[in-house]
């Protein structure tokens, strides 16, 4: 897998095709990718196009989506599986996330609520019920491997204490004001691949873009802040995910050069501590538009 990867969280379809083109022409070669975005479509139109265009074969690029809460059940995750394949018009996938550990009520609704808009979940399904059926979509051939998205490293012990097939990967948010370290610490020991979502903060503000620290750095070494907190993260070893939207802001997230070594130590000191999507308390991914 790729260690730069190009997310797909886009609500817009328009953009998602022409930033999903952009940054294979950047040079990315990992994209990322959700039923919950509710563009797969958009983006299998934007690579199938874009590896026509430019020559390159589908065994070179690498193609994450994701289980969504309401499909947990076991009965529902191999058809939800197929119809992302279907969407995103490949025969295979690179690897296959379980979005969140939080199960939804199962049915065609992604964001079920009782009449006071309350979540409902499901209790008839464990985390473990979906890994089994998880794993039997790679006995089956057409997904090269499984992990864990948005889980915390006490929530990810017992499944992969538990599992046949171990979690490939393990996608989290990570970056200077969330390093989870003790997790990524974990990953590196068990062969685990630690993908930092928000590497950037989310672009927020005030947010790791603005640190004192970052710009400083930056300022330093000439490279932008964002290309100082992706490389924080490729040596730190992680791999990321970043979403730029227009073909510049692509290939700046694509070159990135190595930090001098005080460079990443006075990142690591940075102490501000700071989670930007709550998806690990409610399940529900943030900053994804409601439609109705």
């Amino acid at each position: 897998m790729p260690a730069l990867g190009f997310g797909t969280l886009i609500p817009d379809p328009a953009v998602t095709k022409t930033a999903t083109r952009d940054a294979l022409d950047a040079g990315f070669r990992h994209f990322d990718c959700a039923e919950r975005y509710r563009n797969e479509s958009e983006v299998g139109e934007a690579l199938q196009a874009g590896l026509a265009a430019n020559g390159i074969a589908r065994e070179n690029i690498f193609v994450t989506t994701k289980l969504w809460n309401s499909n947990h059940r076991p009965e529902r995750v191999e058809p939800a599986f197929e119809a992302s394949l279907d969407r995103l018009n490949l025969e295979y996938l690179d690897l296959y996330l379980i979005h969140t550990p939080y199960a939804f009520q199962p049915g065609d609704e992604q964001d079920p609520r009782d009449q006071n808009g309350h979540v409902l979940y499901d209790n008839q399904v464990t985390l473990l019920d979906t890994w089994r059926a998880m794993e039997s979509l790679v006995d089956h051939g057409r997904c090269r491997a499984i992990g864990l998205s948005d889980i915390g490293l006490n929530e990810l012990l017992p499944i992969y204490e538990s599992a046949r097939i171990k979690p490939a990967i393990v996608e989290v948010e990570a970056h200077p004001y969330l390093p989870e370290t003790e997790l990524l610490e974990f990953c590196k020991k068990k062969d685990v691949v630690f993908l930092a979502f928000a590497p950037l903060g989310h672009g927020m503000t005030p947010g790791p873009l603005e640190d004192p620290i970052i710009l400083a750095i930056a300022a330093r070494v000439r490279k932008t802040p964002a290309q100082v907190l992706l490389a924080w993260a490729v040596q730190r070893g992680t791999a990321l995910l970043t979403t730029p939207r227009t073909a510049a802001r692509a290939r700046e997230n694509f070159d990135i050069s190595p930090l001098p070594e005080d460079a990443l130590d006075e990142i690591n000191r940075i102490q501000t501590r700071q989670r930007l999507n709550p998806v690990v308390t409610t399940g529900i991914p943030g900053f994804i538009p409601q439609r109705r």
